[in-house]
């Protein structure tokens, strides 16, 4: 597992680093100005929130928004995830074991099956479930009532969840990167929650290599860390900070040593493409859908990959960032929109 994947992976920031409230919570003002308003008008109504779906790259904060809905709402938090979902047995006990206007916050949503979707349909909308008891013959229908309560879905891949399912949530989030001005104060907060003192500029150096990603601003803050704690600093150097990002292989953009490779198999190997993702799969040895949800968003969102109807192509920019001479442009090529996966 290279670093950056190993980072991506969900829960992995400490607890106490997690924004328990809307106040708390840096960034995403849009999101956050419309969701205070839906909470406020169901604690209001003393009804249950409406369902919601959050989508976005990883490490965004859709598991931390998802906490601070139910805390929000004073109500209890139920976590799981689809892919930890196999059966519709198990489905059914999470559903009935809900309370009253709980928060049942389902991670990857989109890995649903169909018939565990048919099941969420009558518990989303009526607040119960039909079950099958016994086989032929002897099979009975049963319908169960379920406490009204609120699903929180969130997915990396909204494109997957089917329409049927996103047509049954109320309200809709989409979490966007963060600019490096709001990863620098996020940085600061968990230093201040981590007892790390920094000296002036490491929070921005650390926020602009973040991948404007707090998850990975985390991670990439405590092993700056621990080379300064190696050096026995009280207060983090910046020239501390540039050293251990050197030894990480962190470059100023964030791409670390799987980003570059892409980059250098679109360039080197397919001549600046298009390419498709499977031959960039095959040659790096990763699986396409790593490269799609943990590599691929970043790289189009900074300009260094277009994604277009023909495949993936490296543009200026990439070239310039490996120290290249750029080819000379013989074609326009369509762009689809770099904000559909």
């Amino acid at each position: 597992m290279s670093f950056r994947e190993e980072i991506n992976q969900p829960g992995e920031d400490e607890p106490q680093l997690r924004p328990t409230k809307l106040s708390e919570f840096i960034g995403q003002k849009e999101v956050l100005a419309n969701l205070s308003v839906y909470i406020e008008a169901a604690k209001k109504r003393k009804t249950p929130l409406d369902h919601v779906l959050i989508s976005g790259p990883p490490g965004l904060g859709k598991t931390t928004l998802a906490n601070i809905i139910a805390n929000e709402l004073s109500v209890a938090f139920t976590p799981t995830s689809a892919p930890a979902i196999s059966k519709g047995a198990d489905l059914v006990r999470f559903l009935t074991l809900l309370k009253t206007n709980e928060v049942f916050f389902v991670d990857e949503i989109h890995g649903f099956v169909k018939k565990q979707e048919e099941l969420l349909y009558p518990a989303m909308e009526n607040y119960f479930v039909d079950l099958v008891v016994g086989e032929g013959v002897t099979a009975n229908a049963l319908q169960l009532q379920l406490q009204p309560f609120t699903l929180v879905g969130a997915t990396t891949r909204s494109g997957l969840v089917s329409d049927p399912l996103k047509s049954r949530f109320g309200i809709h989030l989409k979490l966007d990167f963060y600019s490096d001005e709001e990863m620098a104060i996020i940085v600061d907060r968990s230093a201040n929650l981590l007892s790390v003192s920094l000296d002036e500029g490491v929070a921005l150096e650390i926020g602009k290599r973040s991948r404007k990603t707090p998850r990975i601003a985390n991670h990439l803050l405590k092993r700056v860390r621990d080379f300064g704690e190696v050096r026995n600093e009280t207060s983090i150097h910046i020239d501390t900070c540039k050293y251990a990002f050197d030894r990480m292989g962190v470059d100023h953009l964030g791409l670390d040593s799987v980003d570059r490779q892409i980059l250098d198999i679109l360039i080197n190997r397919y001549g600046g493409g298009p390419v498709g993702i499977k031959p960039i799969a095959v040659v790096l040895g990763e699986e396409e859908r790593t490269i799609e949800d943990t590599y691929e968003p970043f790289l189009v969102r900074v300009g260094l990959v277009d994604r277009t109807p023909a495949g993936r192509v490296a543009t200026r920019k990439a070239y310039e960032h490996l120290g290249l001479p750029a080819p000379v442009p013989t074609k326009d090529i369509q762009k689809d929109d770099p904000t559909l996966f």
